[in-house]
């Protein structure tokens, strides 16, 4: 069989439609990452965050800026103008703007006319990241930020690093809810041939979806096997867990361990990631990245030589969804079909669950 039947291919259409993908609008009333914190100074950082063009400052207290880059003169991006005394004047003309977005002078006349602003973003700094709020600022509910306790615990060594993916942030979360891929995109760098086949559950509810994995035994590749000693055939146990928390972070938590050494007397190696995807355009995203482990700790060389190894797999990551957007953008819509197995229950669930929450803010915006 080179093609599936006509009827086939129609129900796997139709099951698509049910899905977010590329073409779904974004949710707006969430929290994501705008940057990372290191990235905000004393100066205008330009970044495009949801289709909006956005620029970002850091005040003279250290809070941040986030306001719409655009001057509502004669739409001069305000990220080409300069930071003066916390406030932006604009490149073009000299109108100065204030950290809640209100033009408070008019260079050109001795009073500022009232009513010229621009919109100004909720934001929050949480450890190594800043989120902001792209929707609705009434809306904008700390609680619907999940907890990152780890990424502020000292017990917890971290690196943190960023990159652009040309591809819809819905397929990162996506790739994120199933692991699998591990044995095939990864096969050089963190992935392992038994991984596909081991034995996995799944969770889910609204809004939150996972998938678990045990690979046990196996053996580590030398991102984890190196820094943790175990280093031996079949030595060691791998228990992940994948969970999808939010629209803007998807984090992976695994648990290493000798398994031929007894529970009573073994010690347990813990490692974090947390992927903050945050969409750029349809089909290109920011990729925050922020890393974690509970062992050797302020052990500088093991932090760069782990960073500099799950970068190169994260690398594979962008390669292999970039990929996937060119073939998606040079499919006929009437030729695109695509099926899922069982191991694609969490992320088929969670792109229902970003279709019903878009469908929903969008009548919740056209109802009076």
């Amino acid at each position: 069989m080179t093609r599936p039947l006509p009827k086939v291919i129609a129900a796997s259409q139709a099951a698509s439609q049910r899905l977010a993908d590329r073409h779904t609008p974004f949710i707006m009333d969430d929290w994501y990452v705008a940057a990372l914190g290191e990235e905000v100074k004393d100066q205008l950082l330009a970044r495009t965050l949801l289709g909006q063009r956005v620029v970002l400052y850091r005040t003279t207290h250290r809070q941040v800026v986030a306001l719409e880059d655009r001057c509502p003169h004669r739409s001069m991006p305000l990220s080409a103008g300069t930071l003066e005394h916390d406030t932006i004047v604009c490149g073009y003309h000299g109108f100065r703007f204030n950290t809640e977005g209100n033009c408070i002078e008019v260079p050109s006349q001795a009073t500022c006319p009232a009513n010229i602003g621009i919109k100004s973003y909720r934001t929050h700094e949480r450890g190594p990241v800043v989120w902001i709020w792209m929707g609705d600022p009434d809306k904008a509910d700390l609680s619907k930020l999940p907890p990152q306790d780890w990424l502020e615990d000292p017990q917890w060594e971290t690196s943190q690093g960023y990159l652009s993916l040309q591809a819809s942030y819905v397929r990162l979360h996506e790739n994120l809810l199933d692991l699998t891929h591990l044995s095939f995109l990864h096969a050089k760098s963190f992935g392992t041939p038994d991984y596909a086949k081991a034995a996995f559950e799944t969770e889910i509810s609204e809004g939150q979806f996972a998938l678990l994995r045990n690979v046990v035994p196996t053996t580590l590749p030398p991102v984890w096997g190196v820094p943790t000693g175990l280093t031996g055939q079949g030595q060691a146990a791998r228990i992940v867990r994948s969970e999808f928390r939010s629209v803007g972070i998807h984090e992976v938590s695994v648990s290493f361990y000798d398994c031929h050494v007894p529970e009573s007397a073994r010690k347990t190696f813990r490692i974090r990631t947390a992927h903050m995807p945050t969409p750029e355009t349809a089909t290109s995203t920011h990729y925050f990245i922020v890393h974690g482990r509970d062992f050797a700790q302020q052990d500088k060389a093991t932090t760069q030589f782990m960073h500099d190894q799950l970068f190169v797999a994260f690398q594979e990551d962008v390669v292999g969804l970039a990929l996937q957007e060119q073939a998606l953008e040079a499919t006929a819509p009437e030729d695109l079909y695509e099926f899922s197995v069982a191991a694609d229950a969490p992320s088929v669930a969670m792109r229902r669950y970003l279709l019903a929450r878009q469908q929903k803010e969008s009548q919740d915006r056209s109802t009076p």
